[in-house]
């Protein structure tokens, strides 16, 4: 299927990145079970927080070591799906599974205070936004795409920065001052429109943009990076990546770039719903809660008469 039968075992599913997620996920119930006592103001973590991190960390596995990964080097609609589930789904689960007692413990010893302005909305909204668009101008893509080193520094600065972007909405820190649910509805939009002119320049392209997915030698040369042997064997055993594409090159990038804002589009939709829904729910718990007028002394008297 999509030519997955084609790579093995270890090509598939990356067996190392695989075990760094494993123990990141150990590591995790560890601190939140037995090394909790050694955390101030440690409390129970529900079920629900534990499902939301493993989740996370299962979703970021799969777009950066599993099928979804190795898929998104031969085809560009699983890379755009790739970086959708890696910055837009996987972020807020994670964000959500950590308790506030782990952030605070977490953020008292966080060396990089006097960069906290990056977490600002604007800033955040901007940086992440910028480095995605950034990344999707041909010319850098294909250099990121074929420099392991730069692939990598490049794929976690983007996780960086959307986990600020996110931190706004998510809020881990109930005591820090956030900002009203009306500057979170116009938050939300400002980073639905950010995101508009890449993924347009993408859907809308009439020729093939990339050459990690229309030339065959930078093909391979990406594919080394996550595929064990000899990349030319890959060109005399397939030829190009037009083998293992079921759609056009042309086709295949528009495809991707639908999904990326498609994907982008129902999360913050739903997470504008959210916000709307809980601020008319609070307005209205306001109006009803508006205590009566006390009655004056003088009207006391009328009524005892």
């Amino acid at each position: 299927m999509l030519g997955l039968q084609y790579f093995s075992f270890t090509d598939l599913w990356s067996p190392l990145f695989m075990a760094f997620m494993l123990l990141i996920i150990g590591g995790y119930f560890v601190v939140i079970g037995p090394l909790s006592e050694k955390f101030e103001g440690a409390e129970h973590v529900s079920l629900g927080q534990k499902v939301l991190f493993v989740s996370g960390i299962a979703i970021l596995y799969l777009a950066q070591g599993g099928p979804v990964s190795l898929l998104g080097h031969t085809m560009f609609t699983f890379h755009m799906l790739s970086m959708a589930l890696s910055y837009l789904v996987a972020p807020p689960l994670v964000m959500l599974g950590i308790p506030v007692w782990l952030w605070r413990a977490a953020l008292r010893v966080n060396p990089f205070r006097r960069l906290s302005f990056l977490a600002s909305p604007i800033v955040a909204a901007v940086l992440f936004n910028g480095l995605f668009s950034l990344y999707h101008i041909p010319v850098i893509h294909d250099y990121v795409m074929l420099h392991f080193t730069a692939h990598r520094l490049y794929y976690l600065i983007l996780l960086i920065t959307s986990v600020l972007m996110w931190w706004t909405l998510i809020r881990p820190l109930p005591e820090e001052k956030g900002i009203s649910s009306l500057k979170k509805i116009g938050y939300i939009f400002l980073n639905m429109v950010l995101l508009t002119p890449a993924c347009a320049l993408i859907i809308f392209a009439k020729e093939p943009m990339y050459a990690t997915f229309s030339d065959p030698n930078a093909w391979a040369k990406a594919m080394g990076y996550c595929t064990s042997g000899d990349p030319s064997a890959l060109l005399r055993a397939y030829g190009g990546p037009k083998f293992f594409n079921i759609l056009d090159t042309t086709v295949d990038q528009q495809v991707g770039g639908i999904v990326m804002k498609f994907t982008q589009e129902f999360i913050f939709a739903s997470m504008m719903g959210y916000v709307f829904y809980n601020w008319y729910k609070n307005e209205n718990n306001n109006d009803d809660e508006q205590v009566l007028p006390r009655m004056e002394p003088a009207d006391q008297n009328i009524s005892q008469r």
